[in-house]
């Protein structure tokens, strides 16, 4: 499950059109979930959309129509589309000042296809097994990634174009791979030291090999 910044458009497109379950965070998940956020009736993702007749409506109750569409094409290629919407008249509208800080009238732009994805991402997330995805996180990737880091000091690839990091990363995998039973087999020999220094019967050290041999 990796960080919010994955959660972009072109990921989960990539990720539907290889039948790969998105369980990948989007930008404001977490703060979303949050009472402060829901409740904020000025939020262009709380305001109400008509999707029969493609118009939202403002906390004031006025309809924001359709004005356009505006393409942009990200750093890897993706053509993005989104549309704007715009109120028909905010002069003298009280919560102007609470509501939007244009001149004119208040604007938004919405993608529709990132919105639908975010939906499926909300379902995975929210479900049993995305809580369960969740909770390992912290547990499974983060500690590899804060071992690798901070104490391999490997904060960037040596060398550049794809070829040469997917061989500078696969030779550190390799290494790190080797490293581990190596560390916890000597783990397991300072715990069988102090219990054999410390220990008061011989049934705590049988219990230990017991579990070591099981894990």
């Amino acid at each position: 499950m990796p960080d919010s910044g994955f959660g972009r458009e072109e990921n989960y497109e990539f990720m539907q059109e290889n039948d790969i379950e998105p369980f990948v965070k989007f930008y404001y998940f977490h703060k979303e979930q949050k009472r402060a956020f829901k409740k904020n009736g000025f939020l262009s993702q709380n305001l109400y959309y008509n999707a029969d007749e493609d118009y939202y409506v403002c906390s004031m109750g006025q309809h924001m129509d359709k004005v356009g569409k505006r393409r942009k094409k990200t750093a890897g290629g993706n053509l993005s589309t989104t549309t704007v919407y715009e109120a028909k008249n905010c002069n003298g509208c009280p919560l102007k000042c609470l509501c939007s800080n244009a001149k004119g009238n208040r604007s938004i732009e919405v993608n529709h296809n990132l919105n639908c994805h975010k939906q499926k991402v909300r379902k995975l997330f929210t479900s049993e097994e995305g809580i369960y995805h969740r909770s390992q996180r912290s547990i499974e990737p983060e500690s590899m990634f804060g071992q690798t880091k901070s104490n391999k000091h490997y904060n960037r690839f040596r060398h550049f174009n794809k070829d040469k990091v997917l061989m500078d990363f696969a030779i550190f995998a390799i290494a790190f791979n080797i490293g581990k039973p190596h560390l916890k087999e000597a783990g397991n020999k300072e715990i069988l030291a102090f219990l054999e220094k410390f220990g008061q019967n011989n049934g705590v050290i049988l219990l230990f090999y017991e579990i070591r041999d099981k894990v």
